[in-house]
């Protein structure tokens, strides 16, 4: 196909006992679920007392997408005679990027006798997280939707024990040597727990063999290594590295995070001690020592990092002809398709933070009439100019309306798809902009050597790759690409973080139908490492997230090529 132009998306702009110590792992990419906080406000309240002004009170609901019911999750009090009720009492959720969290606010007017309704406001929490503005400022709705019912206020602050991580770097002078040779070392650290006992909290890297070894930089979150109380004890031991894993203790050294941050001195050079004997077994440096807050993934997307979401779908001929029932491409008017499921699942959570909810949309493995080539990337919409679907809706239809045109044919090829994507990721490298690409599949990629590398120079790029596996095909060399375990390489080359997430969908279906909670689940289980691998980009280029502004980033220009 000639090459075009896109048009502008958005115009408005711990090891096993015989295995050696573990590598530094900082925990900072971590995503779990995180707790914010919800100030309410509201302005132009109806007024419902005659001699008073109405007395509100705030009461907040929330829905998962798999429950039927909202419950309540938090109310606020109550404010006398107010129209303009600025609320004390706080909301705290817990915000899961992976699912659908719709949230319902009611205000009423309490009085000794009842309560009367002012207003509601329903929404997700995920659209609150991401509004640009310090402040989510929506209308309420009445029991009539002509009546003016005021508006609500919510500013949404993330709440986190200690945010707070310190980083340092250690190293040893003095070692003893053993009989005939120096030893391999390496460092574990140790929290005091309440009940006096302790928990491994870190082990560095082994290094080699040396009477003054030195390790690499440490961070660690304040919360995990003295859980807030800067004067609790932190002991350094130092460990004689066996390859047998039967570790050895060479000394210890016991600080705190307070005594750490006098900086430079005596204080941070910390005598090795074994056991009751004063003999002194080297001594403990703790140089480069900063305590800063830690930056997280709401940071980034309360700062106006916005999140867009482009789609590629397998038309190879291994699906089965279309028309057939058994086919992962046919279209059943009482229940979804496995590409349908994917689509609609992890399209309904990505929506939220992608206001315009224009979704960049391909297929490729097809043969598109007249011509006689096969194409492996070519738009779901048939427009080159300008292949973007408004909403999953129309994503879905897209889907479907090239699926009675195509011829569907082979091979399976993923590296036109990926350096496609990767070439606009490369021109807004600006971490205002973070592109997701989502894969759906039903076989064997046939271009695994020539994916690996293309995936290897996306990974310095701002973009996440989820492959959904469809259909019952061995899919065990998928895990080559999701680099849970070790980081991918191909060609001596390594990418520089992981940006792969394989989900086979056979996992999360159900035999009784039950296809909402399926989704839910899928969505769960690939999108849980997205804001990792967010923080994962923006940690390696750097970037720090910008203070939440009324006005967003300008809009990007994406342009790309058809090939």
């Amino acid at each position: 196909m000639a090459a075009d132009r896109w048009e502008q998306l958005y115009p408005d702009g711990p090891p096993q006992p015989n295995s050696p110590p573990a590598q530094p792992c900082t925990g900072l990419n971590q995503m779990p679920t995180t707790m914010v906080e919800l100030t309410i406000s509201c302005r132009g309240l109806r007024d419902l007392d005659i001699a008073t002004k109405s007395d509100p009170q705030c009461f907040v609901y929330l829905k998962d997408s798999y429950q039927a019911k909202f419950f309540e999750v938090g109310r606020t009090e109550q404010i006398r005679d107010s129209l303009n009720p600025d609320f004390v009492r706080k909301v705290q959720l817990n915000f899961n990027f992976e699912v659908i969290q719709r949230i319902r606010f009611e205000v009423w007017d309490i009085d000794p006798v009842g309560k009367d309704f002012l207003g509601q406001m329903e929404t997700t929490l995920a659209d609150i997280i991401a509004c640009k503005g310090r402040q989510f400022i929506k209308p309420l709705i009445g029991k009539s939707r002509n009546l003016n019912c005021g508006q609500i206020i919510i500013v949404v602050e993330e709440v986190v024990a200690n945010k707070q991580v310190l980083t340092f770097t250690p190293s040893c002078a003095g070692i003893r040597r053993s009989l005939f040779s120096k030893r391999s070392t390496f460092l574990q650290i140790w929290k005091s727990n309440e009940d006096g006992t302790a928990s491994v909290v870190h082990k560095t890297e082994v290094c080699p063999a040396s009477t003054d070894p030195s390790f690499k930089t440490v961070s660690l979150k304040i919360s995990s290594l003295c859980g807030g109380d800067f004067d609790r004890s932190i002991r350094f031991d130092l460990m004689k590295y066996s390859l047998s894993g039967n570790h050895r203790l060479m000394g210890s050294a016991t600080t705190t995070v307070n005594t750490m941050l006098r900086g430079k001195g005596d204080e941070n050079q910390i005598e090795l001690q074994k056991g009751s004997s004063d003999k002194k077994r080297g001594t403990l440096h703790l140089k480069n020592i900063s305590l800063k807050e830690e930056v997280t993934f709401v940071d980034f997307i309360r700062g106006g990092t916005e999140l867009h979401f482009a789609v590629a779908i397998d038309f190879t001929a291994s699906n089965g002809v279309p028309t057939d029932p058994r086919s992962l491409h046919f279209i059943n008017p009482e229940k979804p398709n496995p590409y349908e499921i994917a689509l609609k699942s992890i399209g309904d959570i990505i929506s939220h933070y992608n206001p315009k909810e224009m979704y960049a949309s391909f297929g490729f493995g097809a043969i598109l009439p007249p011509a006689q080539t096969v194409s492996h990337h070519f738009p779901l919409n048939g427009n080159p100019h300008h292949p973007y679907c408004n909403g999953v809706e129309d994503l879905i239809n897209c889907y479907r309306n090239i699926l009675k045109q195509v011829i569907l044919y082979g091979p399976t090829n993923f590296s036109p798809v990926i350096e496609a994507t990767a070439e606009i990721t490369r021109r807004n490298e600006d971490g205002n902009n973070y592109f997701i690409l989502l894969i759906i599949t039903d076989g064997i990629i046939c271009d695994m050597d020539q994916t690996k590398k293309s995936i290897i120079k996306a990974s310095s790029l701002p973009l996440s790759i989820i492959i959904v596996g469809v259909g019952s095909a061995d899919f065990s060399a998928m895990t080559d690409l999701d680099s849970d375990d070790a980081i991918l390489s191909a060609g001596g080359k390594k990418a520089c973080r992981d940006i792969v997430q394989f989900v086979p969908l056979n996992r999360f279906l159900t035999r009784n139908g039950n296809y909402v909670h399926s989704m839910v689940e899928l969505a769960r289980e690939v999108l849980l490492e997205v804001p990792g691998q967010v923080l994962s980009y923006m940690n390696l280029k750097g970037f720090k997230p910008k203070k939440p502004s009324l006005a967003g980033p300008s809009a990007p220009t994406f342009n790309y090529n058809f090939t």
